[in-house]
């Protein structure tokens, strides 16, 4: 049958699950919406047959026809819109972050583990992205011997006007975090962050780029270029030193134009662009996994993995120092 859904959180990510639970992916329809802001709910709602709009994400999934939850609301809201869904049984497809924090990433885990099974799926897209799934596969059969660095870089045109230096870290280089952990199959054990000089075109106040360097579990070198005012696109990149030879991708593939004289490609302005086939596949998934009672992708574990090492990398912006990333012992749910 149909999965009908609620999305809780009807902003630019919202909005876009909206469109794509709608008329993109197979399997599921929007049943129910939530947002603070009564009008931009009932907006989205509009014109989607049998949705309902609220303004209390409890009301939305207690909407008729809701089988399961998205969350895309702000991250500091997460917590409680879970633990709603886990109190109602409803499998949930979160955004990251899970939280905001390592402390209410714990409680989230606390709780799923109390219930015996897991429910959430944490919306790291990278995971369902062709090139980095390639890449995942290469590393995991090994050809290229062990992976010994990762050099990776995270360009944005040029950052919101609300983005502080804690962001870079939190909102950007969280992508990097999970896909260092899962490229790798390793944990992140410690965090150093170099700071040159900020560019001239970063607002003021904003430490932007920086370079931070990730150690693993299995004696893995990371290094993230962060610069989210680098003018001319978004692009992110990541090249896999191993023992035998090298794997690259987000290099200088797609279309190609030669004209008046000049030659190149077109840059992706943003990441609902470079990484608009990786969300229809990550929510295909989920729906699908839903439909058969199963829960796929990163989980509630991996989201609280990236909240601590975010916890430490923010400690090392501060410090200047090499922090260590301290994780809890990890469940058997999620072995």
């Amino acid at each position: 049958m149909t999965l009908g859904i609620a999305v809780i959180g009807t902003g630019r990510m919202g909005a876009d699950h909206v469109r794509r639970i709608d008329s993109v992916i197979s399997g599921a329809r929007v049943a129910a919406v939530a947002d603070l802001d009564a009008e931009r709910a009932k907006a989205v709602a509009s014109g989607i047959e049998r949705c309902s709009a609220h303004t209390d994400p409890a009301a939305a999934m207690a909407a008729p026809g809701v089988g399961a939850v998205l969350i895309a609301s702000s991250g500091p809201a997460h917590e409680a819109a879970l633990l709603e869904a886990f109190a109602r049984g409803l499998p949930v497809l979160c955004e990251k972050p899970l939280t905001p924090d390592p402390a209410g990433a714990l409680r989230v885990l606390e709780a799923e583990q109390r219930l015996g099974r897991r429910l959430v799926q944490v919306g790291f897209m990278r995971r369902y992205d062709a090139e980095y799934q390639e890449l995942q596969r290469t590393l995991e059969h090994g050809e290229l011997g062990r992976p010994l660095m990762l050099h990776c870089r995270h360009r944005n045109a040029a950052s919101p006007s609300f983005f502080t230096t804690e962001m870079l870290i939190r909102d950007s280089v969280v992508h990097e975090v999970d896909a260092t952990r899962w490229l790798l199959g390793q944990e992140i054990t410690a965090v150093q962050v170099l700071r040159p000089r900020p560019s001239s075109h970063a607002p003021q106040g904003l430490g932007d780029p920086q370079l931070v360097l990730f150690e693993t579990s299995g004696g893995a070198v990371v290094d993230v270029e962060i610069f989210v005012n680098c003018g001319f696109g978004y692009e992110v990149r990541c090249e896999a030193v191993c023992e035998r030879g090298t794997a690259s991708i987000g290099g200088s593939g797609g279309l190609r134009t030669r004209s008046a004289g000049r030659a190149g490609r077109d840059i992706p302005q943003d990441f609902t662009i470079r990484f608009a086939d990786a969300y229809d596949r990550e929510v295909q998934a989920w729906v699908d996994a839903t439909r058969q009672g199963r829960v796929e992708g990163a989980s509630t574990w991996d989201g609280y993995a990236a909240a601590v090492v975010c916890e430490a990398g923010v400690r090392a912006q501060e410090t200047g120092e090499r922090v260590r990333v301290q994780l809890a012992e990890r469940p058997a749910l999620y072995a």
